[in-house]
C-alpha cells in the first residue's frame, strides 16, 4: 500500500523521502492513502483544504499534535526527518501556557530511537536510568542538540557530567515563570563550570506576551536570561484566539530570537558579570 504523507509547509525538520508532499496535489500524484500532518492549530484550515483537495487522488486521513493525538512510539523519518527523535512523551509539569501535558498526558519513556537532536517535552523529567540510556545512545551521535528543552530545575551534576562528555552543539532551556529564573542562573553555574556555556551553544526559550506582561517586563527577562549566561529564544503567547500580534511585540520578539542580533549585547552583560 502506497502513503503519501502531506504537510502543509516544509520545514527544516519535515521528512524528505520521496513519499512526501506538501501543499496540494501534483498532476501525476498517485497513493492508495493520504496521511495529512498538522503540527499547529493555525494550520487546521489549510490542512482541511489540503484534505478535500488530496481525497480526488485517496481516502485521506487528518492527524497530528494540532488534533490533540497522544502520540505513540516514536518512528524515525516517518512525520519528521531523520535525525530527530523523541524519547519520551508528556510531562509532569501543568504550565498554563503548554498543550504538552494536556496532548500527551504525563512523562511516558519510549524505546530509544537513535538521533542527534532530541525533541522531548521535558527528558529530564524521565528516570535515570532512561535519562542515561538517552546520553548513551547520544555518545554515538554528532553535533548534538537538546532543541525540545531540558528543565533547569531538575538538572543535576551527574546530567552535567554526561553533557560534558557529549559535547551537545546547542541545548535549550526555558524562562516561562517568575520561579523558573533562580534554577536557571544554577543551571548557567553549573554549565559554564565544565565549560559548556556560550552564546551558540546556551539557549533559553523565553515566553513573552501572557496576561499582565508587557513589553518593558518582557525585555527585562530576556536581558537577565543572558545574564544568567543564556541566548534567549523569545517566544510569543498564542492562546487559542490567536489574536494579532502588535508591532511592538513582533519587533521584540524577532529580535531576541536572533542570536547574531543579540550577541553584542550578550558578551557584554557577560563581560559585565566577569569584571
Amino acid at each position: 500500500m502506497k502513503i503519501l504523507r502531506v504537510f502543509p509547509h516544509k520545514t527544516k525538520a519535515s521528512p524528505d523521502d520521496a513519499d512526501v508532499r506538501f501543499g496540494y496535489p501534483g498532476m501525476f500524484d498517485k497513493a492508495d492513502k493520504i496521511h495529512i500532518s498538522a503540527t499547529f492549530r493555525w494550520d487546521l484550515k489549510l490542512a482541511e483544504s489540503l484534505s478535500k483537495a488530496w481525497s480526488v487522488i485517496a481516502p485521506v486521513e487528518i492527524g497530528g499534535p494540532a488534533l490533540d493525538d497522544k502520540g505513540g512510539d516514536f518512528v524515525p523519518g516517518l512525520y519528521i526527518k531523520n535525525g530527530y527523535t523523541f524519547t519520551s512523551r508528556g510531562c509532569p509539569n501543568k504550565c498554563f501556557f503548554c498543550d504538552a501535558w494536556k496532548r500527551e498526558g504525563d512523562i511516558r519513556e519510549l524505546p530509544i530511537m537513535a538521533g542527534n537532536n532530541v525533541l522531548d517535552n521535558n527528558l529530564l523529567a524521565c528516570s535515570d536510568s532512561h535519562v542515561q540510556a538517552v546520553f548513551d545512545m547520544l555518545k554515538t551521535q554528532k553535533s548534538v542538540e537538546f532543541t525540545g528543552g531540558l528543565e533547569a530545575e531538575r538538572l543535576r551534576d551527574w546530567h552535567v557530567e554526561q553533557l560534558a562528555i557529549i559535547k551537545p552543539k546547542q541545548m535549550f532551556f526555558a524562562y516561562d515563570a517568575p520561579n523558573d529564573y533562580e534554577p536557571l542562573v544554577r543551571a548557567g553555574k553549573m554549565l559554564s563550570a565544565v565549560e559548556l556555556l556560550n552564546s551558540h551553544r546556551g539557549r533559553c526559550f523565553v515566553l513573552i506576551g501572557f496576561r499582565g506582561d508587557t513589553p518593558d517586563k518582557a525585555y527585562g527577562r530576556l536581558r537577565n536570561t543572558m545574564k544568567a549566561g543564556f541566548m534567549p529564544m523569545a517566544m510569543f503567547y498564542r492562546p487559542d484566539n490567536y489574536a494579532p500580534i502588535t508591532k511592538e511585540w513582533h519587533d521584540l520578539q524577532w529580535l531576541y530570537s536572533r542570536p547574531a542580533a543579540m550577541r553584542k549585547e550578550y558578551l557584554e552583560l557577560n563581560k559585565i558579570l566577569r569584571n
